[in-house]
């Protein structure tokens, strides 16, 4: 049976169930170490949670060919949107798992309402309260993952590179960019008829790249993370758990324009292998999954979940 995902802002359950998973993932050692995964440093064991944000860093940093310019294994091209849901799937699987609720959902943050609202209220909703998941700081201060209940133990250096660590959660609200997308940026987005263009980068027109946010940069999603900085800016920004509210909207916006074309994709298997893993038919780089998941499996994906509400 599909599970419904809904608002966090609007669901206190949803919230508390999250918090609640996320959480026992974080606290789930089932092996792997450091020094599996190539990270320098004295091997520490890596939580369930944190090989999610170790794969996004990975994937990041997996490039096609030089002649491809910025794209990687899950950004700055078509397999985005595919690539992002595919891991939202896998950390709510966990989740239900984890916590044994087979009904569990992950919510989404509309963003967009919030980026309605004026800049000084932005900061001041109820996601960012003591209640929702708490606000920002260097380390934040309150909330459910702060403090000794959430530290980060993997993130990148000033080179790039993953290394242990031990510390609080960061975040800077607003303090690299003053306000959210709005309603009205995610209804030009959705207007938009065409999937990706040529050059399949972040110079293409249609409704990926606009939506992932290199046109009048930093747009919608890029926008987001820019707006929430801290720990949300780097190659590891699943640090923090709004990553995943952020893309589970962001995962929202697609699924409707994917109901109003159709459930298509392009780039075809017709276009040049340079373009692995964009094309239709690829396997999406994963290093959670023995099994290939392509850009086709996911474009329908009714039997795992619903949203309540489509923009």
């Amino acid at each position: 049976m599909a599970v419904i995902r809904t608002n966090v802002a609007t669901s206190q359950l949803a919230r508390d169930r999250y918090v609640d998973g996320v959480l026992a993932l974080k606290a789930e050692f089932l092996g792997t170490t450091t020094a599996d995964l190539g990270i320098g440093g004295p091997a520490q064991q890596v939580s369930t949670y944190d090989l999610f944000t170790v794969w996004h860093h990975l994937a990041m940093g997996r490039l096609t060919p030089p002649t491809q310019g910025d794209r990687n294994a899950a950004h700055s091209g078509p397999v985005f949107l595919p690539w992002h849901r595919l891991m939202l799937v896998l950390l709510e699987l966990q989740i239900q798992r984890v916590l044994g609720i087979d009904e569990f959902a992950l919510p989404y943050w509309d963003w967009a309402a919030d980026g309605d609202l004026s800049a000084a209220q932005q900061t001041n909703t109820s996601l960012w309260k003591d209640t929702g998941i708490g606000g920002d700081g260097s380390p934040v201060a309150d909330g459910p993952f702060s403090g000794n209940a959430y530290r980060v133990r993997i993130d990148s250096d000033s080179t790039g590179r993953l290394r242990a660590t031990d510390r609080g959660l960061r975040r800077d609200l607003a303090g690299d960019i003053a306000t959210l997308p709005t309603s009205a940026d995610v209804a030009t987005a959705l207007r938009l008829t065409d999937y990706d263009t040529p050059d399949w980068d972040r110079t293409s027109g249609g409704f990926r790249n606009t939506v992932e946010g290199w046109p009048g940069m930093p747009g919608l999603h890029n926008r987001v993370h820019v707006w929430v900085g801290g720990d949300m800016a780097p190659a590891t920004s699943p640090n923090d758990p709004v990553f995943y509210l952020n893309h589970c909207n962001v995962d929202r916006l697609w699924e409707a324009w994917l109901q109003d074309h159709g459930h298509t994709y392009v780039p075809d298997q017709n276009e040049s292998a340079d373009l692995q893993p964009h094309r239709i038919n690829d396997a999406m780089y994963s290093v959670l999954t023995s099994q290939p998941v392509t850009p086709a499996d996911v474009l329908n994906v009714s039997t795992f979940y619903t949203y309540d509400k489509l923009p």
